[in-house]
C-alpha cells in the first residue's frame, strides 16, 4: 500500500497511531511501527529525562521509525530541543504554531508535522515548511481544536495545498475509514481510539471495557474536562460527571457539582473532578468519573487486540473496500 505518506515517513502501510496523550507508551508505538504503521509518542507534559527514556525505550523495541507529539498550547523548547539530540525523525505539533520550530527540525534531518482544522491554517502550516498536515475532524477524540467534521476538512485541505502529504484524524477506526480518507485525497489516516483499546495502550482496564461497549453515540464535544488545560475542547465518554453537570444546568467552572473532588488515585498522583487526565493501569477510585477520551469511531471498537493486528487488519479491511468500490464502479 503506496501513499506519499508511506513514501515520505518511510513506513508500509499509511495508518498511524495517534499520540493519544496519557495512554502512549514505548510498548504501543513500536508495536504499531514494526507492524508497518507508525507509532507515536505522546511526550508534553514529560519531563525531559522521562522523554528521553520513552524514546530510548521506543527505539529498543523496534528498527522502524516512529515519531513523537509536542502541543504547543504549552512551553515545549527544552523537550522540543531534547528529541533532536534524541534523533526523532518527526516530530508532530498540535495546538500553537508549529514555525518558530521548522527551521531547526529540518537542520536536524527531522521531519515536521502539524495538525489542523481549516484549510487557512493547513496553506500556513505549509508556507511554515510543515511537512505532513494532520487534517483532524470534530469527530476526533481527546482535545478538538476545530469544528468542521472529518470529511469536509480533508476535502478543503488537500484542496487548499495540492500535493501536500495529509493524514485524515476523527472518526476513523477501521479500514473503510482509511479507504474511504484514501479516496478524499488523504494520503493515510490517523487513528487514536481504535489503538485505546489495543493490549498495549496504558489505560485502566475498566476505560478500555467502556470503549468496547460504546457506540457512536456515546460521546460528547465539551470543555469540561478543562483543569490543567483551560479553554481547550475535547471528545469523551459521556459519564456521571457530565451527567451531573448537565442536570445542574451546566454552571461555569468554580461552581460545577463537586468541584476539584478527589476521585481516583494512582503512581502519577491525584485524580480529580474536571481533570484532564487519562485514567493509568493502576488508577484505583472512581475511574468512570474522570476524563475518558474517545472519539466518534468508537462504535468500530469491539475488542481487545494487539495493536499490530490492529493495523494489519485496518490494512486488510482498506484493501477489501477498495476492491469492492472498484467492483461497484465498474458493475
Amino acid at each position: 500500500m503506496r501513499t506519499a505518506a508511506t513514501e515520505l515517513l518511510g513506513i508500509d502501510l499509511p495508518i498511524v497511531q495517534a499520540p493519544m496523550g496519557g495512554a502512549s507508551c514505548p510498548e504501543l508505538a513500536a508495536a504499531v511501527s514494526n507492524a508497518g504503521g507508525l507509532g507515536m509518542l505522546a511526550l508534553s507534559w514529560h519531563p525531559v529525562e522521562a522523554l528521553r527514556s520513552d524514546i530510548r525505550g521506543a527505539r529498543a523495541l523496534t528498527d522502524k521509525p516512529f515519531g513523537v507529539n509536542l502541543v504547543l498550547a504549552f512551553p515545549q523548547e527544552e523537550r522540543f530541543d531534547a528529541c533532536l539530540e534524541e534523533g526523532v525523525r518527526l516530530i508532530s505539533f498540535f495546538w500553537g504554531d508549529p514555525a518558530p520550530f521548522v527551521s531547526r527540525a529540518h537542520a536536524a534531518g527531522a521531519l515536521v508535522a502539524s495538525t489542523v482544522s481549516s484549510a487557512a491554517e493547513a496553506r500556513a502550516a505549509r508556507d511554515a515548511g510543515v511537512d505532513v498536515l494532520v487534517a483532524q475532524g470534530w469527530e476526533a477524540g481527546g482535545h478538538v481544536k476545530g469544528e468542521v467534521a472529518t470529511l469536509p476538512l480533508v476535502r478543503a485541505v488537500t484542496g487548499a495545498v495540492p500535493g501536500a502529504t495529509v493524514l485524515a484524524a476523527g472518526g476513523i477506526a477501521d479500514g473503510r475509514g482509511l479507504a474511504a480518507a484514501l479516496a478524499l485525497g488523504a494520503a493515510g489516516a490517523w487513528i487514536g481510539t481504535r489503538f485505546l483499546a489495543s493490549e498495549e495502550a496504558a489505560i485502566h482496564p475498566f476505560y478500555r471495557q467502556r470503549l468496547l461497549k460504546s457506540d457512536e453515540t456515546a460521546t460528547v464535544h465539551t470543555g469540561l474536562f478543562d483543569g490543567g488545560w483551560p479553554g481547550a475542547p475535547h471528545r469523551v465518554l459521556r459519564n456521571t460527571t457530565y451527567d451531573a453537570w448537565v442536570a445542574a444546568g451546566r454552571p461555569p467552572p468554580g461552581r460545577r457539582p463537586g468541584e476539584g473532588e478527589r476521585l481516583a488515585t494512582s503512581a502519577r498522583g491525584q485524580m480529580r473532578r474536571y481533570q484532564s487526565t487519562t485514567p493509568p493501569p493502576d488508577a484505583e477510585g472512581e475511574i468512570e468519573a474522570l476524563s475518558l477520551w474517545a472519539g466518534q469511531g468508537v462504535a468500530g471498537v469491539s475488542e481487545t487486540i494487539p495493536a499490530g493486528d490492529i493495523v494489519r487488519e485496518i490494512a486488510a479491511d482498506a484493501r477489501r473496500a477498495a476492491r469492492d468500490l472498484v467492483r461497484a464502479m465498474e458493475a
